[in-house]
């Protein structure tokens, strides 16, 4: 099953970085030979539907407003989401992760039916700086576990 993991946001504004940090950390765990593939991006909607092509299955994982506890995780398939800005699945000049799949596979663009969004609850995304605050540093190793338990499920049932 050709699997991608994404990590998404901004590694210079705080918690916005988490995504990258936690894809930067499964790639690392990853084995050399795996069928995986890990990019960190900060892009949304059609741009990021774009590199979603020719994959089965999906992981993003970002940073999220949440009325949880910062650090707090949620996974959740991408159309258990809301249709609206949940930080990078979606961007103000574009249109959201969802819309921008359902035009793809409208056009017939071979993406992924399984999306699963890692979302990790931030407070400060707007701030300069690449250090996470220590709830969401701490958040870190726990969702790398999430994601790799996630992608070596989908592997071995493939198999």
């Amino acid at each position: 099953m050709k699997t991608l993991v994404i990590g998404l946001g901004n590694p210079i504004l705080g918690d916005d970085g988490v995504g990258w940090r936690v894809a930067e950390e499964v790639k690392r765990r990853l084995p050399p030979d795996s069928p995986v593939d890990v990019e960190c991006l900060s892009l949304g909607g059609i741009s990021l539907m774009e590199h979603l092509i020719g994959y089965q299955y999906a992981v993003l994982i970002d940073a999220f407003a949440l009325d949880e506890p910062t650090g707090s995780i949620l996974i959740l398939k991408l159309d258990e989401l809301p249709n609206y800005s949940a930080y990078h699945t979606t961007s103000s000049h574009d249109t959201s992760l969802q819309n921008a799949i359902e035009l793809g596979k409208s056009m017939g663009a071979d993406l992924p039916v399984d999306v699963t969004v890692v979302g990790i609850a931030t407070i400060r995304v707007h701030d300069f700086g690449e250090e996470l605050s220590p709830p969401v540093a701490e958040a870190v190793p726990l969702a790398v576990k999430f994601v790799l338990d996630m992608v070596g499920q989908k592997l071995a049932a493939e198999k």
